[in-house]
């Protein structure tokens, strides 16, 4: 008996801590309702606040757990749109909105660390972060602005995908880097991520039928089930092989399709928004607010140089798929956010002891685009007078040419 009791003392904090932030997140939520904006920048907030009291019983791994299984399962419900066909479709019509954002948005991180002094490493890590969309805020404010179906969504989710895949390999190489790896093992780490990928790509393009009727049955419950320790086992399988586990989700989602995809997508909807919305509640509660000040003007300029390439990558992707200028618009403003790639990249170089100031500067970045990505994504007419200003000065649209202006 006092043993029990004594657990549940021990377990009380926990339950009233994690209560009243959860509660914070519905009302986070509810003014993110108020204001007609997607609730991603009210639950970082919610996480600074929250940080600020430094509550323990939210720094736990369940925590953490929960969080990424929100990513996890946000990326398969977006994968459950589109067909494998339609994948490697898209894959080979937007390979060159692929190319363009890395060539564009790469070099405002390397070229800042640079001029910061840091090593070639740092450089490296800068130019991950300031290259990688935050799939899991984009893909959130889409479906919050009900454009999962508009024509220029397969082109986000196209240089989405493209981002997450070169991830895979990405990754490695940072940590080998960071590691000191020699080149023999760093280019093993890259072939055997890249080696998943692909296995991976020819799992869902041969045997999703097959997979399909391995979970299908006429109780939602063992659907649910099944489908969800799928998801968690391929995600286990990619982490072990060095590949994002939200990679391995967003696959698993492609390969299913027809009525099991229809089934499981209600049913795992209330999960995902849970967990996700403690996926941004956790990434608030990792920012030290405190050295925020010392880095606040690489931060600034980072982010209003990213909009703009951000921006011009977004658009020039939409044009490659023949939509009209309001939907490159709405492009342009899609893939502003940056978030899970880039904390995973600040957490290495903080582990290895990699310039002290590139957590901070990463976390800061990763917050304020978070933020500016959905906000303006609320208001894609503000990019259809900055690109007429441009035009009035005789400056290209971006994604044309001054010859093949449309």
């Amino acid at each position: 008996m006092t043993a029990t009791i004594l657990a549940a003392q021990d377990v009380a904090p926990i339950y009233l801590q994690l209560g009243a932030a959860v509660f914070l997140l519905g009302l986070s939520a509810r003014a993110a309702a108020h204001v007609g904006i997607s609730p991603v920048p009210f639950y970082l907030l919610a996480g600074l606040v929250v940080g600020a009291l430094d509550l323990p019983s939210l720094d736990g791994e369940v925590v953490r757990f929960a969080a990424q299984l929100g990513l996890i399962l946000l990326l398969f419900l977006i994968g459950l749109e589109y067909t494998a066909e339609e994948l490697t479709g898209h894959l080979r019509r937007f390979r060159r909105a692929g190319v363009t954002d890395a060539l564009l948005n790469g070099p405002p991180g390397v070229i800042l660390a640079v001029l910061l002094g840091w090593g070639w490493v740092a450089a490296v890590v800068l130019g991950g972060v300031t290259w990688a969309s935050s799939s899991g805020i984009t893909g959130k404010a889409l479906r919050d602005l009900g454009r999962l179906v508009c024509p220029e969504t397969p082109a986000i989710v196209s240089v989405l995908l493209v981002e997450e895949l070169a991830t895979a390999a990405y990754l490695p190489l940072v940590a080998s880097l960071l590691l000191g790896g020699g080149v023999i093992a760093i280019a093993g780490s890259v072939a055997v991520a890249a080696g998943a990928v692909l296995v991976a790509l020819i799992g869902a393009l041969r045997y999703g039928a097959t997979l399909g009727r391995l979970v299908e049955h006429r109780s939602e419950e063992a659907v649910l089930l099944s489908v969800l320790g799928l998801v968690l086992v391929v995600g286990g399988l990619a982490e072990t092989l060095q590949v994002s586990a939200a990679v391995g989700a967003f696959l698993v989602g492609i390969a299913l399709s027809g009525e099991v995809a229809e089934r499981t997508r209600p049913l795992l909807e209330p999960i995902r928004d849970f967990n996700m919305a403690l996926f941004f509640l956790f990434f608030g509660l990792q920012i030290d607010t405190g050295r925020l000040p010392s880095v606040a003007a690489p931060i600034s300029a980072l982010a209003v140089v990213t909009v703009v390439t951000k921006g011009i990558t977004g658009w020039h992707a939409a044009t490659l798929a023949g939509v009209d200028r309001p939907g490159r618009a709405r492009a342009a403003t899609a893939l502003i956010a940056h978030g899970e790639i880039a904390i995973v990249l600040a957490g290495l170089a903080a582990g290895a002891g990699l310039e002290p100031q590139l957590a901070p500067l990463a976390a800061g970045y990763v917050l304020v685009t978070a933020i500016v990505g959905p906000v303006l994504m609320r208001s894609p007419d503000l990019v259809l007078r900055a690109v007429d200003s441009l035009l009035r000065v005789g400056l290209p649209r971006p994604g044309t040419s001054r010859e093949g202006m449309t």
